[in-house]
């Protein structure tokens, strides 16, 4: 009887992680998926996660359809969903998406650990199997849920969504893309990322995917993703507000042209190496500094054209 019991306990347990893979990110919303206060035009409402209300900001143009794309904005550190959702309106009603813009803020997430890391472990820059937070509280899990939200509100169609980050919302779209692979993105815009995290399995996390759970990263998969790495040509400023410097980060560049040059082709590199297909492409906007306005015009223009 011992033995039927740990034959079925070994199985159950198989079972169990079949299911649920290490690093494997996007499972589907347990949660009923519940309508939010959407609808054509401009607002916000509040969508609830793991106790923690986000604001969302939208845009609904008034031309939209069933097909309308549905566009993520990530705003940078200084946290102004709001404005990125108001810049974005004429490129909303140009091109017909429906812009949304999440709030993560400050009171709730942290600017390194909480936002640009995701919120996945305690101490970022220290991962261990000991200090990794539940997926549920992770600040990348509200995409998903809100892009349900907001597709059953509308009656879309469309199955996968854009998504476009600025500054410290550019790494937290990079990354968002290692710890949720399976999520439904279509096109992806980095805008103007101070650092990256590499996909290398020697250099440590959060620059590269040693000693966290991105080691079971598929880096075929990933370099297949439609992503835009852009930068201004004038943000080279290496003393440039809140720019993070050290060993780790300075070998990537000292500033943000440098380092996303060095990200785009370290990655191209890989691709090569290991006959891949690479569908990265790399950006350089002349004359333009860290500034959201250009990339964002210049985001929509790559994702819609």
């Amino acid at each position: 009887m011992k033995s039927i019991l740990n034959s079925f306990l070994l199985i159950l347990t198989i079972f169990i992680i079949s299911c649920n893979p290490t690093g494997s990110s996007f499972s589907p919303n347990p949660e009923p998926v519940i309508p939010v206060e959407i609808s054509i035009g401009t607002g916000m409402f509040i969508f609830t996660m793991n106790d923690i209300d986000f604001e969302v900001f939208y845009h609904v143009p008034s031309s939209y359809t069933a097909s309308s794309k549905v566009v993520f904005a990530m705003h940078g550190g200084g946290r102004d969903a709001e404005g990125v959702r108001n810049y974005m309106i004429n490129i909303s009603n140009q091109y017909n998406f429906i812009v949304v813009a999440p709030k993560v803020s400050s009171s709730d997430f942290s600017l390194g650990d909480g936002y640009i890391l995701g919120n996945v472990y305690v101490d970022g820059d220290n991962p261990s199997t000991n200090t990794l937070k539940n997926e549920n509280e992770w600040s990348f899990s509200i995409i998903e849920p809100i892009f349900d939200s907001i597709n059953i509100s509308l009656s879309l169609i469309n199955e996968k969504y854009n998504l476009f980050g600025y500054s410290a919302g550019a790494q937290f779209v990079q990354r968002f893309l290692l710890f949720k692979p399976n999520a439904r993105i279509d096109k992806v815009v980095v805008g103007a990322a101070g650092w990256y995290t590499v996909p290398d399995y020697s250099t440590p996390f959060p620059y590269g995917l040693n000693n966290s759970i991105l080691m079971s990263t598929n880096i075929n998969s990933l370099l297949m993703k439609n992503l835009f790495i852009q930068v201004g040509a004038l943000d080279n400023d290496p003393n440039s507000y809140n720019l993070r410097h050290n060993e780790y980060a300075d070998a990537q560049g000292l500033n943000r042209v440098t380092r996303a040059i060095y990200f785009y082709n370290f990655a191209q590199s890989i691709g090569e190496s290991n006959n891949y297909n690479f569908n990265w492409s790399l950006h350089i906007l002349p004359e333009i500094g860290h500034n959201f306005g250009p990339l964002a015009e210049n985001a929509c223009d790559l994702m819609f054209n």
